[in-house]
């Protein structure tokens, strides 16, 4: 079966900002360039660049030879090990793009190979002459390309020598030869700030951090209720208690503070009472408005709302010791998981981040939907959410990149009730 090798790459000056990317297909047997491909995106991310990369170079890979398995090559660690399997891809607005690539071909006829940067400069160059030609307001054409100048070393060491030469005195290939790719939607590409990714933190030869404007969430536990101060369980499936007068008190210590930030630019609150209430008294204070999102709703903890920790313990031992242990174990009597509330509050998180792009954003929520959005963003397994302490009217906060990256900037802040 006839092998090709894909190397794509995509970039973006300002990230977001004007990109473009380029894709280039190599014969495995002689090193032959195939194909070239390239085009202008208008204004996204790297990230969006690296993917139409990719998706224009199989596309291309699979009208030269639709039986042909394909080794597909980049610099971008993320996209390489998105494809892979290895990393998840949780961002809405990214996964139409990863689905797109993987629908090309069989993903069993297709395998990715991260190379360093130096080894990429044909696709590298492809995609610099893509945004040169948008900056001239141009389209690049194959008719452009000098990239084959750049692609000596990384042909090399993709392929042997085909008997006629270096492999960068190939000849450049006709317009019929060059696929270009189907550019996503460009207010999508806008909206695809966060790559949707849990990955580990990218190391040595990954694509240089997003550190633009990131998309800010200030959360917010609600006041205190009757319940609070008796620590009992109360959740999404329980008598839904309204704030107390300490409750109320301590909303409007934390609106006043975050009146004085002046940062804040929109409210999201828990469909649930309590939370309604603590963000109503700090949208007034704001002049903002409260939007409801289910998703930011406290556990329903079955059986055991209203109770507290050591009723539980002793009326469903076995109940609170699964509990405890295994994130998929529910309370007793159909309550959810931490494993269901991660995958709900993940959901919300990614639906929020799409539609709040660059902007700061303050969710009311309760105590395990936080906790789960701060250990998310940390990558830390379920169990961390025991060795987070979250009080009545506390603030946290985390900033989401346009890398994927996620910056734990603030836990459990109280001192605007002091």
């Amino acid at each position: 079966m006839r092998e090709l090798i894909v190397e794509a790459d995509g970039g973006s000056r300002g990230n977001p900002g004007p990109a473009g990317y380029g894709a280039v297909v190599i014969d495995a047997a002689t090193g032959e360039t195939l194909a070239e491909a390239a085009e202008y995106l208008g204004v996204t991310t790297n990230n969006v660049a690296e993917y139409s990369g990719l998706v224009a170079g199989l596309r291309a890979a699979r009208d030269l030879d639709p039986t042909a398995t394909v080794r597909v090559r980049m610099d971008s660690k993320l996209v390489v090990e998105q494809m892979s399997g290895r990393w998840q891809i949780k961002h809405p607005a990214m996964r139409p793009l990863a689905a797109e690539a993987r629908a090309i071909l069989p993903p069993d006829r297709v395998t990715y190979e991260w190379i360093p940067r130096a080894e990429n400069k044909h696709a590298d160059r492809l995609a610099n002459e893509a945004m040169d030609a948008g900056k001239r307001g141009e389209q690049w054409s194959p008719s452009q390309s000098t990239a084959d100048l750049d692609a000596g070393a990384a042909a090399r060491s993709a392929a042997p020598r085909n008997g006629r030469g270096e492999l960068r005195g190939q000849p450049r290939p006709t317009p019929t030869q060059t696929t270009p790719a189907t550019t996503p939607d460009t207010d999508d590409i806008r909206a695809a700030r966060n790559v949707a990714s849990e990955a580990p933190a990218a190391g040595a030869g990954a694509a240089p951090p997003d550190l633009g404007t990131p998309t800010t969430f200030v959360l917010l536990r609600h006041g205190e209720t009757p319940l609070t101060p008796q620590k009992r369980f109360s959740g999404s499936g329980g008598s839904d208690p309204a704030l107390s007068d300490t409750g109320r008190h301590q909303a409007d210590r934390v609106a006043t503070a975050l009146a004085a930030r002046g940062t804040v630019q929109d409210v999201i609150a828990s469909p649930l009472a309590r939370c309604r209430e603590t963000a109503a008294i700090v949208a007034a204070r704001l002049g903002l408005d409260v939007r409801i999102e289910d998703g930011l709703r406290e556990t329903d903890f079955g059986a055991w709302e209203g109770l507290t920790f050591a009723e539980v313990r002793d009326r469903y031992p076995d109940d609170m010791s699964a509990w405890l242990s295994a994130p998929d174990a529910e309370p007793t009597g159909g309550g959810e998981s931490f494993e269901a509330v991660a995958h709900r509050v993940a959901a919300a998180r990614d639906k929020l981040l799409a539609a709040h792009t660059g902007r700061t954003v303050l969710l009311v929520s309760h105590v395990t939907p936080i906790k789960t959005l701060v250990r998310l963003a940390l990558g830390a397994p379920p169990e961390a959410l025991f060795r987070m302490e979250l009080s009545a009217a506390s603030l946290s906060v985390v900033a989401y990149y346009g890398d994927g990256n996620a910056s734990v900037r603030l836990l459990n802040d109280t001192s605007a009730l002091r």
